[in-house]
């Protein structure tokens, strides 16, 4: 119990820092004041100026809220898709509908994940907006293939063919007995998924997709000010290591909860 406790305290306090400033850096950021030489420390710059002269603390302010906001909205419309699909899946009575719904999702599944948005990208020049459906589409295939083996588990009870048997509804048996049976695993499906989310926005960024190449986003500060390492390395470092404890903070709470999962389905069983 101590060591669930400590780890949900230590991914608190983890990802706490990285995520206040994510949303609410922006409204302290203030204006933005006269541009100064690139890749210097001091001269009122609390953590020295970018590659093109720009106060490196007002940019971190600014470049957390692109990543997290995408990250979040990228999860929720991949299970937005994953879970109809899912759940249609798990519990048609009909084979081909089946098929029909999952095997055009592992076409997707067997193009690693970067090299579909890289391609993607390629076709067309994809903003925010754009990075999130791209996002969203790589991970609805796994999404859906967990979505339905939570399913398939809970639609295999001797509850769901008693509430066939009473005539219930589909609509009732699968949103209302089977998705509600398997919320806590989906959920925490979802934590995994919002931490690999985060690296594939964060790499994206890093690569230029979707975000201008001077934009305030903490992956970008990454890319362009790696240059100037050596001469003023907080332009680096800071966005790094805040992307670092957002994924893995982010990991320590839904290891804890994995866990907290576990235990209590242990006790249920042994009762």
């Amino acid at each position: 119990m101590r060591v669930r406790t400590g780890r949900f305290a230590l991914g608190v306090l983890i990802v706490a820092v990285p995520l206040a400033l994510a949303l609410l850096g922006p409204v302290f950021a203030g204006e933005p004041g006269l541009r100064a030489a690139s890749f210097t420390l001091g001269g009122g710059h609390r953590l020295g100026t970018d590659f093109v002269g720009r106060d490196v603390w007002r940019q971190v302010l600014h470049g957390g809220r692109p990543v997290v906001l995408t990250a979040l909205a990228a999860t929720a419309l991949s299970y937005l898709v994953s879970l109809p699909v899912g759940l249609t899946g798990a519990l048609t009575r009909h084979r081909w509908l089946e098929e029909v719904l999952l095997r055009p999702l592992d076409v997707l599944l067997a193009v690693p994940s970067l090299l579909l948005i890289l391609l993607m990208a390629s076709v067309f020049t994809p903003g925010a907006v754009g990075v999130a459906l791209l996002v969203a589409l790589v991970n609805v295939p796994d999404a859906a293939r967990m979505v339905r083996a939570t399913a398939a588990e809970v639609a295999a009870r001797p509850a769901v063919e008693a509430l066939r048997a009473q005539g219930e509804t589909w609509w009732r048996i699968t949103f209302g007995y089977v998705g509600r049976s398997g919320l806590r695993t989906l959920a925490a499906d979802a934590g995994t998924r919002l931490t690999g989310t985060l690296y594939l926005v964060a790499t994206a960024a890093f690569l230029g997709v979707g975000v201008a190449p001077d934009a305030a986003d903490w992956a970008v500060m990454v890319d362009r000010n790696r240059t100037g390492l050596f001469v003023q390395p907080w332009a680096v470092v800071v966005p790094a290591l805040l992307i670092v404890a957002l994924t893995t903070g982010t990991n320590l709470l839904f290891d804890a909860a994995l866990e907290k999962r576990g235990r209590t389905t242990e006790r249920k069983a042994h009762r």
